[in-house]
């Protein structure tokens, strides 16, 4: 079997078994017209069929092109979508706060959007679907309680240039496996921009100290750019709380996440 005929049966698994385990029948993801959303909707779909509902939440910084991607997409596999723009909100406290910088605009932006998919998750008995990708996780490169939030993410243990192959081999639109990841924050923002350096050039050095867990003198010695790779355990570590759940002080003798655990499906 194919490497991405196997995930795609796997994750579908997940996401099927994941929801219905909790009693719920419906789905929710925010669709950007990016590749990560898109990936997610179309797996999600086959899944849930008429129980997803994709939603776009573009603001005055959207680009055109990422809400014509969304739409081409949702048409291309028949994917329940509406919109619900972010832009009113945004704009008010924009005026409160005439000093904000791209990256508390940008921070807003993913909790305000993040809120709004909460609310259709109560709204129709729905849980969040998250799209942050394993490159987006191990570098930080993401909002806490904004696009890291969810109920459960099916492609987060999935490197971004896996995600372009994953997509490829789900038929996604080239509009959207082609053009330069941008989560949309504000005008012209571009991931690699913000990184430094290609998914590409990122993930061949993340596989190496993540899951082959070599050395950084290691693998300096195969002729890695020691700038990049100081740069990515640096992310790592750094943004290690975004990856975990609210530490609680311990007290007692039994406390939440250090000694009263339960599997997450646990029953009476």
């Amino acid at each position: 079997m194919k490497k991405y005929e196997l995930i795609t049966e796997h994750l579908q698994y997940f996401l099927y078994d994941e929801v219905h385990k909790t009693g719920i029948k419906n789905v929710v993801l925010g669709l950007s017209g990016g590749i990560d959303s898109a990936v997610v909707a179309v797996l999600a779909s086959k899944v849930f069929g008429d129980n997803l509902l994709c939603v776009k939440m573009p603001s005055h910084y959207s680009s055109q092109s990422s809400l014509d991607d969304a739409d081409e997409l949702s048409l291309a596999f028949n994917l329940s979508s509406i919109t619900s723009s972010i832009e009113p909100m945004l704009r008010a406290y924009e005026e409160m706060n005439p000093d904000m910088d791209n990256l508390r605009r940008g921070n807003l932006s993913a909790r305000l959007r993040m809120s709004t998919l909460f609310d259709f998750s109560a709204k129709y008995s729905a849980l969040v679907l998250g799209t942050s990708n394993k490159s987006e996780l191990m570098l930080g490169y993401g909002t806490i309680y904004g696009d890291l939030a969810s109920a459960l993410n099916p492609i987060g243990d999935l490197y971004k240039s896996e995600v372009y192959e994953l997509a490829r081999y789900l038929g996604i639109n080239e509009t959207i496996i082609k053009k330069a990841p941008s989560a949309d924050l504000w005008a012209g923002q571009s991931d690699e921009a913000d990184l430094g350096y290609t998914y590409a050039e990122l993930d061949e050095v993340l596989k190496l100290y993540v899951e082959d867990r070599l050395s950084r003198e290691k693998i300096l010695e195969m002729g890695y750019d020691s700038k990049m790779l100081d740069m990515i355990i640096e992310r790592i570590f750094r943004n290690h709380f975004k990856r975990k759940m609210p530490l609680i002080a311990k007290l007692t003798s039994r406390t939440i996440n250090h000694d009263f655990n339960y599997p997450r499906d646990i029953r009476l």
